[in-house]
């Protein structure tokens, strides 16, 4: 495998998933050389592992990138987003968990508006499916 750039970023879940999607789909990939022996396998399993186990299979693109700029103003550090990101909190005790010192940086209301910010832009399949359910029931008792 080649360093195709020395530049280098910390990458959220859902751009790990993206990525190995596209070398499983053999998208801007040379053949494998020997050294690659199991990297099918690897990519593979650990898309496996990121679907069934993390939020991040979910998501867009376009929700990450719009969570990120929503987040700028609560002054986190860029491992705290990126650990909001993939975690996808839904309660306070989370975010406690995921920001350091969260009891002196951030007010009950700013963990409240982060709770917010991550429900709208990055919504949780089983969000998804409750509101499709709510849907279905309303609509049948309507009938």
């Amino acid at each position: 495998m080649e360093v195709s750039s020395e530049n280098h970023a910390m990458l959220c879940n859902f751009e790990v998933l993206s990525l190995l999607r596209d070398i499983q789909a053999g998208r801007g990939q040379k053949k494998p050389n020997k050294h690659q022996t199991n990297l099918a396998t690897i990519t593979y399993e650990t898309i496996q592992c990121l679907e069934k186990s993390w939020p991040c299979a979910g998501h867009t693109a376009e929700g990450v990138t719009a969570a990120m700029v929503a987040l700028a103003p609560f002054s986190l550090t860029a491992a705290e987003k990126l650990q909001l990101i993939n975690h996808r909190p839904s309660t306070a005790v989370e975010i406690q968990l995921m920001v350091e010192e969260s009891e002196e940086r951030l007010s009950e209301e700013q963990v409240d508006e982060l709770l917010e910010v991550l429900a709208t832009h990055l919504p949780q399949q089983d969000d998804e499916n409750m509101e499709k359910e709510e849907a279905n029931e309303t609509s049948e008792g309507k009938s």
